[in-house]
């Protein structure tokens, strides 16, 4: 870039993907294409292959086709509308070939919102129902999140039939997305009013390139395309939409948002459950006042027992009339799901409820009857039981989905964070700005060049290409400083740039921002299922059968004495006999027991802190990396970038020969050219500015060849026709070179103060060497002190060697130091730890670093590492701060205590519930559980669960170094 930083603002900074596509094949065609292999037994000379080659090639839908005699194997890339692997197995099988079964499967993943789905009980059935799909690899469901998210094969099965598995089990599904559409966009159109306008909108838009899917929506006359932004994007659809209209008509394009789907369905159903309510509480209310407030009141209780035919009472008839809309029309929704769950073979809430509904309405029929054909009969209806339970069940329903929404609250304001607006740079032919449009954020693409002026928000992740400015990145990263950024440095979508002008490149839109990613990240960690949850499942697998068992044994408990006469009569209430005593305290035994609760323990927590700690700048992928986080008891940190800043730099040069010091530092970043390494880059960045300071007019490296990476050592590389080799004692080893006493003495020097020596050879002789320094992070000796107070050790493994590695273990007060170890080596000294028992975790950040934090239990990448790190960890701590160690492990802990009070609000009312309700305590106090306050309990446990959780919104950190300098080179970034 030249110093006015305009010359290249509309070079793309990413290449574009559509020059490796063959010749004739567009990335739209090549992205629904399908691989599959084939093993093939019967081959024997290259005629076979070629036989094979000719009758595949020759069938409809087949791109391409390899086939290798010598391993036996065919490779078949397809078109899955036109052609499966069926038809192509066959027809190499009609050629006496023997075909094995596919090697080598697609995997699919499609996430669907399941709907009507109560507790542990639902999840697992729908889970069931999911994997008896063939094709389905794998299925993962979410109670509290009430998704699906489905590994499948393709080639097996497809996703309509696993929502009609879904649907089959009882329960609603819709798609929310398939991994097919990464970067998508909706439009509505206008002036498109017939068939033939639609034909040729969609056929222009397929044919545009880097065009994946076109969905058409004919009702609401809008349309949704996935596309490659690699390629195209929402502007340039659009002008091909504007473009299709032959004069006199005119096609406009305009961005549609449709209704947040999550959002709109939570809403519907907690208006759902409201009007349910409500409607409920129009009869409830009438029949509790019919038959507990009325009767007791003159003279309407004289009315109330006014005869009507034989001894059935106006009273009578109207709880009647009343309580049956409650039980059959509002309760439907009982009745359908434990018909499904009975037909599946389990049992859940819906079966409880149906159960003790039914019990206390029908019983209640059967004295109405009675009274209508006898004149003598006398006995007690309870509908005002089976209507009140209804109704202060869909009271608990309709509070628990309130309060479950928002332990999502976290998640959805990440998602709000972006603008909705960004200014968009027009450039001329020279590079000169000659334009600002004030656009969408959704129709920005790659590539694009905007401005972004003090106070507003950074539509989307960019570099900063001209202008400087500090921007407050505590909403993505949680860092509270804001950071400064001056051309070079990325920007992040959804952070807010506070006192200067800059103008920035967008690299990732739409799906692709570190927003997004983040989004999805903390999606999937919500989605997935703690270990702790088991518990809750295997409880509720034999729960509800229990509760029926021993709702049956408390029925005939108190029945059978009740019929043999051994029960004093003080103790059955008036108007009720010994059968209805027992049948009311039966009934509050099934609806107390519910295990709704249960269900909602372990979820609900997991969502409320994954979410909490994303706000936090702490991103945890599941509820296994968060239960796995409590128990660690050692920490194994790396040193470069993770316990120091990662920024290195030269601090001092020594020459061991005649060679110049310019002609050193320019070999040695010869060969450092194509590490990434920070060391790697302080010596590259120190050439630069000797070169500087010596004149040269340029800052172009020597051309390597023969470059290779000794993992641990360092670097060797032909430089100019000279063997260079750049690294430390362990790399000298390796390639015989002599180290003379003065090297030794020299080493020894700088190591003592804490520095790294990088030696450097020229044709096996050294000739000099560099002191790199790199500072500690000022907040690592008071994390390491926290740990120590956690009961936890820490442990710091490098590959530095063991003088400086002990003296910067020693200035942060960590004692056990490993050091001059690779990659395999960190990896490995991880498992000797685990094998004595301990829970490790692993902090790192470099690509040298993935090893050992897929080996940890817990992985810990810093979030300014690679990308090959933060995928192989399990917690990504995004603001390259030691301290969020201290909260990934407080959050844990937190969690899984706040799942273990959950725990024993949601079983503490069953194991106090059900004996109350079984009248354990009516013999001696005269205390019992009415059915329909036995229902009320029961809401409140899942309420109160819920509360529980959403108590984790209150989560402070528990290490804040306030006083920490933070870099201020834009290092801090994901």
């Amino acid at each position: 870039m030249e110093q006015n930083g305009e010359s290249h603002l509309k070079d793309p900074l990413l290449p574009a993907t559509s020059s490796a596509s063959p010749a004739g094949a567009s990335p739209r065609k090549e992205r629904k294409t399908r691989k599959v292999m084939f093993s093939v037994r019967g081959m024997s000379c290259a005629s076979c292959a070629v036989s094979i080659e000719t009758v595949v090639a020759g069938l409809k839908g087949v791109e391409s086709i390899q086939v290798s005699p010598l391993q036996g194997q065919a490779v078949v890339q397809y078109r899955p509308e036109e052609t499966d692997t069926r038809t192509i197995k066959e027809a190499i099988e009609d050629l006496n070939f023997e075909v094995d079964e596919l090697q080598e499967q697609e995997i699919a993943v499609c996430r669907l919102r399941i709907k009507g789905m109560a507790c542990t009980s639902c999840s697992e059935s729908v889970e069931r129902a999911l994997q008896m799909v063939p094709g389905v690899k794998k299925a993962a469901v979410g109670l509290a999140l009430e998704e699906a998210k489905v590994h499948y094969d393709p080639n097996v099965t497809s996703r309509d039939l696993i929502i009609e598995a879904v649907e089959d089990a009882g329960f609603g599904a819709d798609p929310i997305s398939s991994g097919d559409d990464v970067n998508k966009v909706h439009l509505k159109l206008e002036g498109v009013n017939s068939p033939e306008d639609t034909k040729l909108v969609q056929s222009v838009l397929e044919a545009a390139e880097g065009v994946n899917n076109v969905e058409w929506d004919t009702v609401e006359q809008t349309i949704k395309v996935a596309y490659d932004p690699d390629i195209t994007g929402p502007r340039l659809l659009i002008q091909c939409i504007q473009n299709a209209a032959q004069p006199p008509k005119c096609f406009t394009a305009t961005l549609h948002s449709p209704p947040k789907q999550r959002e709109a369905e939570r809403n519907h159903e907690i208006r759902n459950y409201r009007n349910q309510f409500l409607w409920s509480c129009l009869f409830s209310v009438p029949v509790f006042l019919f038959s507990m407030v009325l009767p007791m009141l003159s003279p309407f209780g004289d009315w109330l027992m006014y005869r009507i035919c034989n001894n059935m009472t106006i009273g009578m008839l109207l709880r009647w009339l009343l309580c049956s809309p409650v039980q059959f029309i509002v309760g439907w929704r009982f009745y359908v799901g434990a018909y499904h769950a009975l037909k599946r073979g389990y049992s859940n809430m819906d079966v409880l409820v149906a159960l003790g509904t039914n019990a206390a309405y029908f019983y209640s029929v059967y004295i109405v009857l009675k009274a209508i054909t006898s004149d003598s009969f006398e006995g007690q209806d309870f509908f005002e039981t089976s209507a009140m339970l209804i109704s202060f069940i869909l009271l608990g329903k309709y509070l628990e989905v309130m309060a479950k929404g928002k332990t999502s609250d976290a998640l959805s304001k990440l998602t709000e964070l972006a603008p909705e607006t960004a200014c968009l740079l027009t450039f001329d032919k020279d590079g000169n700005a000659i334009s600002e449009t004030e656009i969408s954020t959704q129709l920005l693409q790659r590539n694009d060049v905007i401005k972004i002026v003090p106070g507003t928000k950074v539509p989307v992740d960019g570099v900063v290409i001209k202008g400087q400015s500090h921007v407050n990145e505590s909403m993505i990263t949680g860092e509270a400083r804001p950071i400064s950024k001056k051309p070079g440095d990325r920007v992040i979508g959804g952070t807010v740039n506070d006192n200067g002008c800059i103008i920035v490149k967008a690299t990732h839109v739409g799906s692709e921002t570190a927003l997004s990613q983040i989004v999805q990240l903390v999606e999937a960690a919500q989605l997935a299922r703690a270990p702790v949850q088991k518990l809750a499942d295997k409880i509720s697998r034999f729960f509800v059968p229990t509760v029926v068992v021993v709702a049956f044994l408390t029925w005939l408990g108190w029945f059978i004495p009740g019929q043999l006469h051994l029960l004093p009569q003080q103790w059955i209430p008036k108007a009720m006999d010994s059968f209805e005593l027992a049948l009311q305290f039966g009934i509050s035994v099934l609806v107390v027991a519910c295990p709704c609760a249960l269900g909602l323990a372990t979820p609900t927590a997991v969502m409320v802190a994954t979410g909490k700690g994303a706000s936090q700048g702490v991103l945890i992928k599941g509820g296994n990396a968060l239960e796995k986080a409590h128990k660690i008891k050692a920490i194994i940190f790396d040193k470069t970038g993770t316990l120091t800043v990662g920024k290195p730099s030269v601090v001092q040069t020594k020459i061991f020969s005649k060679i110049p010091l310019l002609e050193l530092c320019d070999l040695a970043a010869g060969a450092e050219a194509n590490s990434e390494h920070p060391l790697s880059k302080a010596i590259v960045e120190h050439t630069k500015k000797l070169k500087e300071q010596y004149g040269a007019h340029s800052d172009h490296m020597m051309e390597s060849r023969d470059f290779e990476v000794h993992p641990g050592a360092g670097v060797s590389a032909q430089v100019e026709g000279r063997l260079v080799l750049v690294g430390n004692k362990r790399l000298m080893q390796e390639f015989e070179v002599p180290l003379s006493p003065e090297v030794e003495a020299y080493m020894s020097e700088t190591e003592e103060l804490a520095r790294t020596c990088v030696l450097v050879a020229i044709d096996k002789i050294i000739c000099g060497a560099l002191a790199v320094s790199d500072p500690l992070k000022p907040e690592a000796g008071q994390v390491i002190s926290y740990l120590k107070s956690m009961d936890i050790s820490s442990i710091m493994v490098t590959g530095d060697n063991w003088a400086t590695a002990k003296s910067i273990a020693k200035e942060v007060g960590i004692s056990q130091v490993f050091a001059e170890i690779d990659p395999v080596g960190k990896a490995e000294k991880i498992k000797d730890l685990q094998m004595q028992g301990l829970t490790v975790a692993m902090v790192g950040d470099g690509v040298n670093d993935s090893p050992a934090l897929a080996a940890a239990d817990v992985g810990m990448a810093i979030g300014a590492g690679t990308d090959v790190a933060i995928e192989a960890a399990d917690i990504v701590l995004m603001k390259s701060s030691l301290e969020d160690v201290i909260t990934a492990i407080d959050l844990s802990r937190k969690t899984l205590s706040r799942i273990r009070l959950n725990y024993v609000w949601a079983l503490g009312y069953n194991v106090l519930g059900m004996p109350i309700a079984a009248g354990v305590l009516f013999p001696f106090t005269g205390i019992r559980l009415p059915p329909w306050l036995a229902g009320a309990c029961m809401a409140a446990s899942s309420v109160s669960v819920v509360c529980s959780s959403l108590l984790l919104q209150l989560y402070k950190k528990p290490l804040h170094v306030e006083d920490a300098p933070r870099p201020e080179d834009g290092s801090d970034l994901v």
